[in-house]
Formats: structure tokens, C-alpha cells, sequence
């Protein structure tokens, strides 16, 4: 016997959706959190905001994200992650279309032992890589 489809519909709250967005990001490749205003990261220790998120629901989703990604990594391969992770987490949980999602990367986290490499300026008579791709040496 075939069961007919009942009316209805369904409430998802807004806080659920950004739920579903912040686990999608941060479950991606290379991103290491969400960045932010200081008095937004202020109200998301409160609990009062998400830092990093805004979410406008409509018709359709917009979601705007401000990242920190690990140093390193291809950032453009993270955002693609990121994008990707998001729009399906979305359509699967709440069955709705994301219009526009807009990833900004506003820095880079750097492993817990310290700073990036820096461009190291030792002896000037010593022979650099430059050097010896200028030469026409063939190095293996």
C-alpha cells in the first residue's frame, strides 16, 4: 500500500543553520577557525554572536565567512573545500539552496612552533640556488 504524502512543513531555526555551517567549515581541509572583528569575538566568548559568520536566511541561504587557514596549505583549494562542504551539508540537512556564499581568508595560522620561514641572509660570497640555476648547471 502506498502511503500519501501528508501537508506540512518544517521549522529549522536559524541557530541550526549556522550550526550545520560551522561544522561543514570547520571540518575542512585547512581551515583552522573562524577570524573576526575583536567585539565580535567578544559577544562569540559570550555566546551572543558567531565571529567569522554571518548567515542571512531567506528563500534561499546567503552566508558570508571570514577564515583563518592553516600557513601552507593552497588557500584556493581551501576555500573550494570549504564551499563545497557547506553547499552540501545544507541542501542534505535542511534541503535548501545556497545563493551566495562569500569566503574571505583574513589570515594565516602558523604551526604551534612559532612564525613562518624567514628569508635567512647569510655569508654574500655564498653560493645560493640562484646562483646556480644562473649558471646553467644542470642540478639533480
Amino acid at each position: 500500500m502506498s502511503n500519501p504524502r501528508n501537508p506540512g512543513r518544517s521549522l529549522v531555526t536559524r541557530q541550526a543553520v549556522v550550526d550545520l555551517v560551522r561544522t561543514a567549515t570547520l571540518g575542512s581541509y585547512g581551515v583552522t577557525g573562524f577570524a573576526g572583528r575583536l567585539d565580535e569575538r567578544l559577544l562569540g566568548r559570550l555566546g551572543l554572536a558567531q565571529p567569522g559568520m554571518a548567515v542571512h536566511l531567506g528563500d534561499e541561504i546567503d552566508i558570508d565567512l571570514d577564515l583563518t587557514v592553516a600557513y601552507g596549505v593552497p588557500v584556493a583549494e581551501v576555500a573550494r573545500q570549504v564551499d563545497s562542504a557547506v553547499r552540501y551539508s545544507l541542501r542534505h540537512a535542511v534541503g535548501r539552496g545556497v545563493r551566495r556564499l562569500t569566503i574571505h581568508i583574513d589570515g594565516l595560522q602558523f604551526a604551534p612552533g612559532g612564525s613562518p620561514p624567514s628569508v635567512v641572509h647569510g655569508d654574500p660570497e655564498a653560493i645560493g640556488p640562484r646562483d646556480l640555476a644562473d649558471s646553467g648547471t644542470d642540478v639533480a
